[in-house]
C-alpha cells in the first residue's frame, strides 16, 4: 500500500471518529485504543485520551510520517543484524531532525532477528511506535502469524535487550553535555632544588578542584572520545612541617623556623587559580551502556586569583589565627599537564604544574604535584 494511501485512509478515520465525538465537555475517562487491521496483515493501534486529540490529528502530516516510516524501519532493521541481542529498540526524532514541519516528537522502533525458517523482509514481531508530542501513540504490528494469535510475555533478557538498545540511543544522540566537577586531593612539590626547601604537611597540603567540564563527542555518533574543557576554580594550601613560617622578606620568600618560642599548629601558603583544561578523553562503556573505563590526557593553563598566608598558634588560653594577603612572589601564569583514570564511578585524577611554584630568584625552587579523587564528574 502506497504512503499516500495509508495516510488518507489513516485521516479519514481520525476525522470520523472526531465528527462522532460529543461536542460538551466529558470528565476523564480511560485511554480509548481504536485499531486498524491493513490488508498485509499489518495492525495500526491509534490511543488517544479524548475526541480532541483526535482532532489534532491532521496537524501533524502523517502523509510525510509514512513516507519517511519506510526508511526508518529499514534502518532499524540493519541495527537488528549487526546487533548481538535478538531484540533491538531504535529511537529517531523527526521533529528534531525537520522543526518547524508538525513531524512527530519521536518514532521507536523496535525489531526482532529474523528466525531461521521466516522469509518476511523484518523480523517476526516488529513494532513502530509513534509519539506525538508525547500525548498520545501509534503502534504498528507487523508479525509473520496471525494477529490474534497472543503474544509470548517479553523474556528477561528481551526486556534487558530492550533496556541496552534504548539506553544506546540516548548515548548516539547525545553528543555533547556539560558535568559539574569536585576534586579533591593532595599537593606536593617536586624538582625541589637549592637550600632552604620547604618541607610540606602530607595530610594538611589539600587540593579542592571545583568547576564545569564540557564534553564534545568527536568522530561518529558512537565515538567514545570527546575533547574536554570548561572553566575551574582550584585552590591549593602549602602547610609546612614543623615549627616554620612562611615569611616574605626584601621582596623574597622564604620558610623559616619560629625562634619567640610560639608553638604553631598550622603554618601554611595558600593560593586560588582560576584554570582552563582541554583534554581528549575516552569513555568506554559495557554491552549494557553503563560507563566502565575513563581515561583522559591533556593540558591546562590558568591565572593566580588571589594568596595569602595562615598562622594557628595558642597563647595564653587562646587560640589565634593569624592571616596576611599578598603575592608571596608565586607565579601567576600557571600552565602544565593532567589526566584522569576512572572505572564506572570511580575516577583519580593529577596535575603537574609546569611552571616554578615562585618566581625566579624570588622563592625557592619547586613545581607542584596535585592528585586525589573525582567526586563528581567523569
Amino acid at each position: 500500500m502506497k504512503p499516500t494511501l495509508f495516510s488518507a485512509a489513516f485521516v479519514a478515520l481520525v476525522g470520523a471518529a472526531a465528527t462522532a465525538a460529543p461536542a460538551r465537555a466529558l470528565p476523564p475517562a480511560p485511554t480509548d485504543t481504536i485499531v486498524v487491521r491493513l490488508p498485509n496483515k499489518a495492525t495500526m493501534t491509534l490511543v488517544v485520551r479524548d475526541a480532541r486529540q483526535l482532532r489534532e490529528l491532521p496537524q501533524y502530516h502523517l502523509d510525510s510520517l509514512v513516507a519517511r516510516l519506510g526508511g526508518y524501519i529499514r534502518r532499524a532493521d540493519d541495527a537488528a543484524k549487526s546487533a548481538k541481542t535478538d531484540r533491538v529498540t531504535t529511537q529517531f526524532f523527526p521533529n528534531q531532525d525537520n522543526p518547524g514541519q508538525g513531524l512527530p516528537e519521536e518514532v521507536r522502533i523496535t525489531t526482532h532477528k529474523a528466525k531461521a525458517g521466516y522469509s518476511g523482509a523484518y523480523g517476526p514481531s516488529n513494532k513502530v511506535e509513534v509519539l506525538l508530542e508525547k500525548k498520545f501513540g501509534v503502534v504498528v504490528n507487523i508479525d509473520g502469524k496471525s494477529n490474534d494469535q497472543p503474544r509470548a510475555a517479553a523474556s528477561r533478557a528481551d526486556r534487558q535487550a530492550e533496556r541496552d538498545s534504548m539506553r544506546q540511543a540516548r548515548w548516539d544522540r547525545k553528543s555533547s553535555s556539560t558535568d559539574f566537577i569536585f576534586d579533591l586531593g593532595l599537593n606536593a612539590l617536586t624538582n625541589k632544588g637549592g637550600a632552604n626547601q620547604p618541607e610540606l604537611r602530607t595530610f594538611g597540603s589539600r587540593y579542592v578542584n571545583l568547576g564545569f567540564n564540557y564534553k564534545q563527542r568527536l568522530g561518529g555518533r558512537r565515538s567514545p572520545l570527546y575533547l574536554v574543557g570548561g572553566p575551574e576554580f582550584a585552590f591549593n594550601n602549602y602547610m609546612l612541617e614543623g615549627n616554620n613560617k612562611w615569611v616574605n622578606v626584601n621582596g623574597l620568600t622564604a620558610v623559616i623556623s619560629e625562634t619567640s618560642g610560639r608553638q604553631y599548629q598550622k603554618t601554611k601558603l595558600a593560593t586560588s587559580t582560576f584554570t582552563v583544561p582541554l583534554m581528549f578523553q575516552l569513555n568506554l562503556r559495557d554491552d549494557h551502556q553503563h560507563h566502565t573505563l575513563t581515561l583522559g590526557a591533556g593540558g591546562f593553563v590558568g591565572y593566580r586569583l588571589g594568596s595569602w598566608t595562615k598562622l594557628k598558634y595558642f597563647e595564653e588560653g587562646s587560640t589565634y589565627k593569624d592571616k596576611d594577603y599578598g603575592s608571596y612572589n608565586l607565579t601567576d601564569w600557571q600552565y602544565g599537564l593532567q589526566g584522569v583514570l576512572g572505572y564506572k564511578s570511580l575516577t583519580f585524577f593529577a596535575k603537574y604544574n609546569l611552571n616554578d611554584l615562585f618566581r625566579d630568584g624570588h622563592g625557592p625552587q619547586a613545581q607542584t604535584l596535585s592528585f586525589g579523587v573525582r567526586f563528581f564528574g567523569n
